[in-house]
């Protein structure tokens, strides 16, 4: 299928990866679960504090891997935002010239006006076929609004 022949989804639209979401959120219960019940059933010499101590790291590490989870791309019709773990990337349609993703890739990566290239890690490579799917459904976008393109 070629990515012409693909219609633009209707905006507003988010493209999150589904295995990363549920990896770093299972982890990130379990191990909130896990901090607990060790801060519970610690044995005598450990004092509140420990136990306290015990439940935050268990929160930090769930904060870091929510960080992970929260990744996508959205769009609606003013731009696309790419949300990545530490950065919200916001772009007008007329600042996006494109979305790539090649097979060796981790994530796509979207080109801008500026000559910046963002990695969104919403659209993550190792779901390939869904993957493939939202970058010709973002591509779609870009033709739609985007800047005219140049005549050949």
């Amino acid at each position: 299928m070629s990515p012409e022949s693909v219609s633009p989804p209707p905006l507003p639209v988010v493209w999150r990866p589904r295995n990363g979401r549920i990896a770093a959120y299972g982890f990130a219960s379990v191990i909130v679960v896990g901090a607990v019940l060790m801060a519970v059933f610690l044995p005598d010499p450990f004092t509140l504090a420990d136990r306290i101590a015990m439940t935050l790291l268990g929160l930090v590490i769930a904060g870091v891997l929510h960080l992970l989870g929260r990744c996508r791309v959205e769009a609606d019709e003013r731009g696309i935002a790419v949300v990545n773990p530490l950065r919200v990337h916001r772009y007008e349609w007329s600042q996006v010239l494109g979305v790539s993703l090649t097979e060796s890739e981790p994530w796509a990566k979207i080109d801008f006006t500026d000559g910046v290239t963002v990695g969104a890690m919403g659209m993550q490579g190792s779901e390939k076929e869904r993957t493939a799917r939202q970058v010709r459904e973002l591509s779609a976008l870009i033709r739609r609004h985007g800047e005219a393109p140049e005549a050949r």
